[in-house]
Parts: C-alpha cells; structure tokens; sequence
C-alpha cells in the first residue's frame, strides 16, 4: 500500500473513531485514538471549531480533556463521510483534508453538523500519527441529516 493509500485510510478511520452509540463504554481518547495521534511529539498543535471554548491543544492528552467529558454525555454521535480524503505525502510529513457529515446526538439537543478536518502527519516509529489538526464545523438546518445512518453503512461497505 503507498503512503497516500495509508494515510486516506488512517483519516477514513479517525473520523469513525469518533462514533458513539447508546450504552458504550465511557469515551476514552487515549483507547480510540492511540494509533492516531501522536502522544510523544512536543510539536502538537490541535483546534477543533466544534469546541465551544475553541482552545488549541498541544498534546494528545489535553486535546482529549477537552472531548471526553462531551462524548462521554452523548446518547450518541454518527458519521459520514461526504468528501475524501484528499492526502498528499511528501518525506516524513503528510497532510489529508476530509469532509464529513455528523449527527451528534445529546439528551437534551440533536444538532447535525458538516465538518472539513485537516490532518498533519508525522511518521514515527510506530507509524504515521497526527501532529496537526484543524476542524472547521457548520451546523446543518435541524432533521439535515435524516437517513444518515444508511448513507454511512453504505460509504463503509464501499471503502
């Protein structure tokens, strides 16, 4: 597999990393996403426009402060891919964009959302791992998403 196949792949996972449904186990960033980011690296720079605080993480672990409490309250949270990845690799860092559809699902609140994510990625030892992210969201008008969940098997059966 070529680098860019790897890394189209890792980004096509990442985002359904971020699924949730009613009754999971509590949500824990370091558990879903240690294949992903890069733990170690003093270069980390992670924004998230979803993050009402929107704070820029600069490690893994701080970036996954601010997610778990959120994920950990959600009935649920599903994904679609809607374009990509895009990736291109050039020595020891690559770079994927990637649109995706979500239908985040809290108790009190549904709120449908497009996502572009932009992923910078370090090969490690272990792997190529992301060092970079930006997350621009917009929210979608209520019920936008409707039938979303059989659009999104279907996407995962094609990949």
């Amino acid at each position: 597999m070529s680098n860019e196949q790897v890394i189209a792949d890792l980004h096509s996972r990442w985002v359904f990393g971020w699924e949730r449904e009613q009754g999971d186990a509590p949500f824990d960033f370091r558990r879903t996403f240690d294949e992903f980011y890069d733990f170690d690296s003093p270069d980390v720079r992670l924004y998230d426009d979803f993050d009402p605080e929107q704070r820029v993480a600069t490690t893994a672990v701080a970036y996954g402060a601010i997610w778990e409490p959120a994920f950990r309250k959600m009935v649920s949270a599903r994904h679609a891919v809607d374009d990509g990845p895009h990736v291109v690799v050039g020595g020891e860092l690559a770079a994927s964009t990637l649109a995706f559809v979500a239908r985040i699902t809290m108790p009190d609140v549904v709120t449908d959302i497009r996502t572009t994510t932009s992923l910078v990625w370090h090969r490690t030892p272990k792997g190529w791992r992301i060092v970079r992210e930006h997350n621009s969201s917009k929210e979608l008008p209520t019920g936008a998403l409707d039938g979303m969940r059989a659009r999104a098997d279907l996407a995962r059966t094609q990949m």
